[in-house]
């Protein structure tokens, strides 16, 4: 079994000052990323209004396929035109760890 992780630090634009704001942006790609069938939080810079930390999870049986589920995360989290994608920290355990 391997479990992967990844953790994204997105920037928001200028006009999300309030957590209200900041929501309207979180919320849709929390929910386009739970359809790859990952889990799915904001985990970071809660208190901050124009930044947010998501944290995605995968389980399966296979090495290869957590890395091609991430690999769609970032490519999802990264093609949102309203979010800037500042950094992205990967990690995949495996039965060895």
């Amino acid at each position: 079994m391997f479990t992967g992780t990844a953790v994204f630090d997105i920037l928001l634009p200028g006009d999300s000052r309030s957590r209200k704001a900041k929501r309207s942006y979180v919320r849709p790609i929390v929910a386009a990323l739970q359809r790859l069938s990952v889990c799915c939080a904001e985990v970071g810079a809660l208190d901050l209004v124009g930044r947010a930390e998501l944290g995605v999870a995968v389980v399966s049986g296979e090495h290869s396929h957590v890395q091609e589920v991430l690999d769609s995360c970032e490519k999802l989290v990264a093609g949102r035109y309203e979010v800037e994608l500042l950094s992205v920290q990967r990690r995949v355990f495996g039965p060895q760890d």
